[in-house]
């Protein structure tokens, strides 16, 4: 189907012009951008964009409207007549070029590239591009900037407004990182880029302007929230009831749910969301539902996802296997809580794909009968994890054990 549809498109000549246009607007334009910009019957783009080609523009300006949904249908429409985009720098480097392309074809389209705000960046401080994480905060939660935060790392990210800047460097002191050195710089590649520099605890900076990127030089103090890269973050990390699975055990249980690429993780039974937060931290393209039925729980996951860098997981507020009907298939199942609950077990397995995997953890009688039963006529593995902890014992110190817990883990055929 893929080869079909090739072919059919192979033809097609490119109408669309996507063209990355920097603040130094036309001087920075080669002589192909500039043609293709004044040659569109159309040219759309921001306001901004447009008033930084107006000397290009022969045909019809169109600004993008709010919602841009419906800019998307009034771009389509003109297929096959000479339209031009104007889009910030590289308008595939978190721009609108990828959200074009949904609806356009590649084939129909031509591209004229500009550096990026990160690229500017990296040229004026003189670090590597490629030793730098590099983040969009464009519209975003500043908090997506959390798992970046470790130490003698460098990080460039791109804000939505002036008020970007002061947010991060409150973000930073609050979680132990206020002696890092943030520098914020202003209109890149136009006549009014200013960069200026500070330590986070000490950010004074007014007049920002609403164009920036801020770099980090990030430097952890004492008891810095640093986020491990290893499964089994601190539970101290996590806002929790005691619901939650702990530390030693979610290591075992991630490792289990082995969390790949672009998959999506249902935790059902969610608790503290430990384990779903801790799946969407492996990759920036894992994502994860977390089912909790209780409301003031299911609040906490919200939070907890917040503050550890990963506001894009869905809470879902239910009990399954009800709340699970409607929901986007999972590659992979993690069952902590009301997996005894009939007809929850049943649901995941049935809804998993052929090499989906569902690893379910028991602390009660209950629950661990159904797993053995399960383990019987489905296989996979079965493990017993206990754990034992030092603790005080009047004036000396003795082994306390936690609850043990029973996980099955067992890959779909």
């Amino acid at each position: 189907m893929a080869s079909e549809l090739r072919l059919e498109t192979a033809s097609r000549r490119p109408w669309l012009s996507i063209v990355g246009i920097g603040e130094d607007g036309v001087a920075g334009l080669g002589s192909e951008a500039q043609r293709r910009v004044s040659e569109a019957e159309f040219v759309f783009g921001g306001k901004r964009h447009l008033a930084l080609a107006a000397s290009l523009i022969k045909g019809e300006a169109r600004p993008w409207p709010s919602p841009f949904d419906t800019a998307l249908g009034d771009l389509v429409a003109l297929s096959g007549r000479r339209t031009c985009v104007l889009a910030s720098g590289d308008p595939f480097l978190h721009g609108v070029g990828a959200t074009i392309a949904r609806r356009i074809a590649a084939e129909e389209i031509h591209v004229i590239p500009a550096p990026s705000a990160f690229s500017l960046a990296a040229a004026r401080l003189g670090w590597p591009l490629a030793e730098v994480e590099a983040v969009s905060l464009h519209g975003k939660p500043i908090e997506l900037i959390r798992p970046l935060l470790h130490p003698s790392r460098r990080v460039i990210a791109l804000t939505s407004d002036e008020s970007g800047p002061q947010a991060i460097a409150a973000l930073l002191s609050e979680n132990g990182f206020g002696l890092s050195m943030l520098t914020v710089l202003e209109a890149l590649g136009g006549e009014r880029e200013r960069i200026r520099s500070t330590r986070a605890n000490r950010f004074a900076l007014d007049d920002v302007a609403p164009l920036n990127v801020v770099a980090v030089e990030v430097v952890a103090g004492p008891g810095a929230r640093v986020l491990p890269l290893a499964h089994g973050l601190s539970d101290d990390l996590f806002e929790h009831d005691g619901q939650i699975t702990k530390r030693e055990i979610r290591a075992l249980t991630l490792s289990a749910l082995a969390p790949r690429r672009g998959e999506l993780l249902w935790d059902i039974g969610a608790g503290a969301g430990s384990v779903a937060i801790e799946w969407m931290l492996a990759a920036p393209s894992a994502n994860a539902i977390a089912i909790e039925a209780n409301t003031e729980r299911a609040a906490r996951i919200r939070r907890n996802a917040l503050s550890l860098g990963v506001p894009g997981l869905t809470v879902v507020v239910g009990s399954a296997p009800a709340a699970l009907s409607g929901l986007a298939r999972p590659n992979a199942i993690f069952i902590g809580g009301g997996g005894s609950d009939e007809g929850v077990l049943d649901t995941a397995t049935d809804v998993l794909p052929s090499g989906g995997r569902l690893v379910a953890n028991a602390v009660t009688i209950e629950m661990e009968t159904l797993l053995l039963g399960r383990h019987a006529s489905l296989g996979g593995d079965l493990t017993r994890i206990a754990i034992w902890r030092a603790a005080p014992i009047g004036s000396m110190q003795g082994w306390r054990p936690a609850m043990p817990v029973t996980q099955w883990s067992w890959v779909k055929p």
